[in-house]
């Protein structure tokens, strides 16, 4: 209960700060729009660490060496829990977006942030939206901007119920010429969902794989990349288990 306390007054204060903070973002980007991205993603995961620290998780991180330092990517992962996002973004490389349902649009404050760091808001009712939403994932990758992506569509109940890849939103990689980087998350469940409401420390496993460069695969190969992502974070969270 006390760590659920902790992290909802954080919020509270963060949110509060946070309309003062997109005053001062407004400005900067009036001289300098890249200094303002690279601003909203500072604050955004220093806010996410802070996150992670009160809610105890003790997180095990592999292969981060695998993510391309020369270009953004497409991160793709199973998807467990909202810590996925939390744990997720303090791991990734400047700059990031994640791809969220379009709900999260009707959250005030929140949604502003998640505007500023170029993240996707997917409406899985609406398929010309959902095409729309592709396109803008290609030029923000174009951009430099990598995308993050749980193509399950929904959390899964256990690590073990890795739910088939969607392909269609994948192939904002192959659009925009970038690889593929596979992320296993292995029990971040247990830190929220597994006894909501309450948060409590967990051991947590995070694996990037080795990327997937597109270009190099045959033509088979092309048609099934989600597959091939599936198939490779099955692996590593499968193996991850003997570090819980």
């Amino acid at each position: 209960m006390i760590r659920l306390i902790l992290i909802g007054i954080f919020l509270v204060l963060f949110f509060i700060v946070s309309l003062l903070i997109f005053v001062f973002l407004a400005i900067v980007g009036r001289f300098n729009n890249g200094l303002k991205d690279r601003m909203s993603f500072a604050i955004v995961t220093w806010a996410l660490g802070v996150l992670k620290f009160l809610s105890g998780a003790r997180v095990t991180v592999k292969g981060q060496e695998n993510i391309p330092k020369d270009t953004a990517v497409l991160y793709v992962s199973n998807h467990r829990s909202y810590f996925d996002i939390v744990i997720g973004y303090t791991l990734v490389r400047p700059l990031c977006g994640f791809v969220s349902k379009k709900e999260i649009k009707k959250a005030p404050i929140l949604s502003s942030w998640m505007k500023r760091m170029h993240c996707l808001f997917l409406d899985r009712s609406d398929i010309k939206a959902g095409m729309k939403m592709v396109l803008e994932g290609v030029e923000n990758l174009k951009n430099g901007i990598s995308v993050f992506i749980c193509p399950e569509g929904t959390r899964g109940k256990t690590d073990d119920s890795l739910k088939e890849f969607k392909e269609g939103s994948l192939k904002m990689a192959e659009k925009a010429k970038v690889p593929v980087v596979p992320v296993a998350f292995n029990n971040t469940s247990a830190i929220f969902e597994d006894h909501f409401p309450f948060i409590k420390k967990a051991k947590v496993v995070v694996e990037f794989g080795k990327p997937i460069y597109i270009e190099s695969l045959d033509k088979e190969q092309k048609k099934h990349i989600g597959a091939l992502a599936h198939d490779e974070i099955k692996t590593m969270v499968e193996n991850n288990k003997n570090l819980l």
